[in-house]
């Protein structure tokens, strides 16, 4: 029963993926038909860059630059400064959720003995940050890449949408920092949280060959299944462990999320009413679908019912501000504050609620002045 409950508490959205794809399998009968609902292109990248990610983190790459980031930062509101900053380029890269991993535990660590206002602040708009910078790119966060792929996109109408989105995300996430006024005291000396993982260049080169080798199949330049099968290849002749490192959970929750929405597609009266629901309401319903759901799965549920991908795609990178569950980045950044010494989780939780509601009202005013 702890093992049990212990599973929940860590992977919410992949037992509830679970259980509603359980349950549309007494709707829709396994068939082979299971198999065509499965977008293997998306689950395919998305595992070669996921790997890719993770060697560099082994590589040392990742500490190796929060190292070089800190060094004579000299004053809390300069840390705080470039630390969401930080957050919100790295994202664009290497995704929120590693960003967010890479970044916070450091913070906790340099902001020790600056407080906890100064160290909420710092953690909220870190996590804003790396919601909002991963908008940008295709693969800077999951429901991108899947969108991305879903609809078939090309760069340059990917970040006409995006592109405004996190431009605004910027001015917003910087101008509230500074508004707040995290503190200008001068930074007093802590060690980095977490082990310090030794850099090696000649992994790192690899690892990040790999990213770029990935990225191939992103942008349709090769075959995805090439790229997949030469990853694979590399990674059990030179970096077998890291395929222990692979959040395949996160694999396996698009794939319960791939079979609820196929069912649910061939159910007329169920797939009519979700289509009609969407019908040029596509932004405001997924990002109000995220504040419950997460935005990863706003993303794969609504983009069977729907064509309008522009709406979509604002609406559930949008709907990651909001609810600590609307992005599950956010889950994890809270995590490692309620975790770390002093924490007022009560305090953190106003303080992020606060901001991110405000953000998505403005987030989501813009959008529709931008993509109705």
């Amino acid at each position: 029963m702890e093992k049990l409950k212990s599973f929940l508490k860590k992977e919410p959205v992949l037992a509830v993926s679970g259980v509603l794809a359980a349950v549309s399998a007494f709707l829709v009968l396994p068939s082979a038909e299971y198999l065509e609902y499965l977008d293997l292109r998306t689950l395919g990248i998305l595992f070669c860059l996921m790997a890719a990610v993770a060697g560099l983190d082994e590589a040392g790459l990742f500490s190796l630059l929060v190292r070089k980031l800190s060094a004579g930062v000299g004053t809390v509101r300069r840390l705080c400064l470039l630390l969401t900053a930080a957050c919100f380029l790295f994202s664009m890269f290497i995704t929120n959720d590693v960003a967010l991993l890479t970044f916070v535990p450091l913070t906790i660590a340099l902001l020790a003995g600056a407080g906890q206002r100064a160290l909420i602040l710092a953690v909220v708009s870190e996590t804003i940050a790396a919601n909002l910078g991963s908008a940008l790119t295709p693969f800077g966060n999951p429901q991108n890449l899947f969108l991305y792929s879903r609809y078939g996109l090309g760069l340059g109408e990917f970040f006409r949408v995006t592109g405004p989105l996190c431009l605004l995300g910027a001015v917003l996430t910087f101008g509230g920092l500074l508004l707040a006024r995290p503190g200008n005291a001068p930074l007093a000396p802590a060690g980095v949280a977490g082990e310090e993982k030794p850099f090696s260049g000649r992994r790192t080169s690899f690892f990040a060959g790999l990213f770029l080798f990935s990225l191939l199949a992103v942008l349709r330049v090769l075959d995805w299944r090439l790229v997949l099968a030469g990853v694979a290849l590399l990674l059990a002749l030179f970096a077998r462990p890291i395929f222990r490192r692979v959040d395949y959970s996160l694999l396996l929750t698009f794939v319960f999320f791939f079979i609820l929405v196929g069912n649910l597609s061939r159910i007329p009266a169920v797939s009519g009413w979700i289509s009609s629901l969407l019908a040029g309401r596509e932004l405001v319903v997924s990002a109000l679908v995220s504040q419950v759901i997460s935005n990863v799965p706003a993303a794969l549920m609504l983009a069977e019912f729907t064509g309008s991908w522009q709406g979509l795609l604002a609406g559930t990178n949008i709907g990651g501000l909001g609810t600590l569950i609307a992005s599950m980045a956010s889950l994890i950044s809270f995590r490692l504050y309620a975790k770390s010494p002093g924490a007022q989780s009560g305090r953190y939780f106003a303080v992020f609620s606060l901001y991110n509601f405000l953000y998505l009202a403005v987030m989501l005013a813009a959008g529709q002045l931008l993509f109705r």
